[in-house]
């Protein structure tokens, strides 16, 4: 069984052959004292608003979390219309998935952060050991028995999708998609192919319409010299000029607190 340790921010995504994660030392919000009827039995409406918005401020906490653990090469955010649903798409850099760009939907509980573990249902197809066949569900049961509030957290769910694409062996232990385990243990050549058809189909797909009109859901185009070259070199002359703009702001000798004890830079556009 996967060990329930937190893995830390600096942890590579595909390090190791156990995946492992502990409680979080951050605390979201403040103690629950009487959250259920805070405002007495005589004003359930006011209760019912509280809970809604207390709600909504631990998805936000639980969100700017994912951001702060900087995943690389894994995007979500909350859907627009539904903070339930996040919307996420893995760039698999190495090992067999490699070039796989694979979508997928974080589906929190009602209840959340009470209640079950979230879902995380794939929109591309993918051959995988602990991916279902048949509802494109994450088998996340051996990474996360139980959920416990407090303890377990959106993002090591995040890392844990990583995981699973760059440790396919030890995956396997916990399959749910009986024909990937079986091909993989067997027959690994014939398992290689069936991964690359589903790489192969997830790039094909990469620039389909969006299935929903969500203003969040992420969506790809393909590269225009036209419009996309102006933006790109925009944006280098923007990272280059952004140390000279910050050397030029800096008016303290190096060591000393004391403010103009140095000359301003000169400007750039004067310098021969």
């Amino acid at each position: 069984m996967l060990q329930a340790m937190r893995t830390s921010k600096n942890d590579s995504n595909n390090s190791g052959q156990t995946f492992t994660r502990k409680g979080s030392l951050r605390r979201v919000l403040a103690p629950e004292h009487n959250k259920d009827n805070l405002f007495g039995r005589q004003n359930e409406d006011v209760n019912n608003f509280y809970k809604i918005v207390r709600q909504e401020y631990i998805i936000l906490a639980e969100y700017k979390m994912v951001m702060s653990e900087n995943i690389k090469s894994i995007y979500v955010i909350p859907s627009k219309e539904n903070s339930f649903v996040w919307f996420g798409v893995i760039f698999v850099r190495s090992g067999l998935y490699e070039d796989g760009v694979f979508r997928f939907n974080v589906v929190l509980p009602d209840s959340f952060p009470d209640g079950e573990h979230p879902k995380v249902i794939f929109q591309s197809e993918v051959f995988h050991p602990v991916i279902n066949a048949s509802s494109s569900e994450l088998n996340l049961l051996k990474g996360f028995p139980v959920w416990i509030k407090g303890e377990q957290h959106i993002w090591q769910v995040i890392k844990y999708i990583s995981w699973v694409f760059y440790n396919v062996e030890a995956s396997v232990a916990h399959a749910v998609n009986t024909e990937a385990a079986n091909l993989y243990k067997e027959n690994l050549e014939a398992f290689v192919d069936k991964v690359k058809e589903s790489v192969k189909k997830s790039q094909e797909e990469l620039y389909n319409p969006p299935p929903n009109n969500d203003k969040h859901y992420i969506t790809f185009e393909k590269y225009d010299p036209e419009i996309h070259d102006p933006i790109k070199i925009l944006r280098i002359d923007k990272l280059n000029g952004s140390h000279r703009n910050t050397i030029g702001h800096s008016w303290v000798s190096p060591g000393s607190f004391k403010p103009l004890s140095r000359p301003p830079s000169p400007n750039a556009d004067t310098i021969s």
